[in-house]
């Protein structure tokens, strides 16, 4: 896959096999395993399990599921991941998420690079709505997607297992005509 952009601090690329050690370090830290449904890895070979379907979604013809790593622009250093899935093309939408390593975390990266894939997704891909959801208690998150100008459309009952138990969720969105009004600001 040859889809790659560049924020001012950021560069976001398709993953590889050759991040296997940085992923396998983002899903192993319990601060980003807390709002996180995946779970930490019992071992590096269930992380290479993932990383192998993420690569193969990336390189399918359709593009429906994309999963970039987001590394600084400055040095190339791993930082967390995005993802862009696409639902059924007579809706147009999608739904992203992200998870960042907590050393980078409140340092804006996790807005810059939503903000690109929102651009690409609206842009290039020519979608009406993009999707995201996150737990009710995952306050970052929620600025995160805020800061981008998604509205809070609801709330999910009991639907993410988490370590803690089920928690509800709070559901995202952000429609084309909403972000171009934003980005024209």
């Amino acid at each position: 896959m040859s889809i790659k952009f560049q924020t001012n601090r950021l560069l976001i690329t398709p993953i590889s096999l050759s991040d296997l050690d940085k992923i396998h370090n983002l899903h192993s830290l319990p601060e980003t395993d807390k709002f996180n449904t995946l779970g930490i890895p019992e071992n590096i070979n269930q992380t290479e399990k993932i990383i192998k379907d993420w690569i193969e979604k990336n390189n399918n013809p359709e593009k429906k599921n994309l999963t970039f790593k987001v590394e600084l622009l400055e040095n190339e250093s791993f930082i967390g991941l995005i993802s862009l899935n696409l639902g059924k093309p007579k809706f147009k939408n999608a739904e992203v998420w992200y998870k960042f390593h907590s050393d980078f975390w409140n340092k804006g990266y996790a807005t810059e690079s939503l903000n690109r894939i929102l651009t690409f997704g609206f842009e290039e891909l020519k979608l009406h709505r993009i999707e995201a959801g996150c737990a009710v208690d995952n306050i970052g998150s929620m600025r995160t997607l805020e800061k981008v100008g998604m509205l809070r459309e609801g709330r999910k009952r009991k639907v993410l297992p988490l370590k803690d138990g089920w928690s509800d969720t709070f559901e995202y969105a952000i429609l084309e005509a909403d972000f171009n009004n934003t980005s024209k600001q």
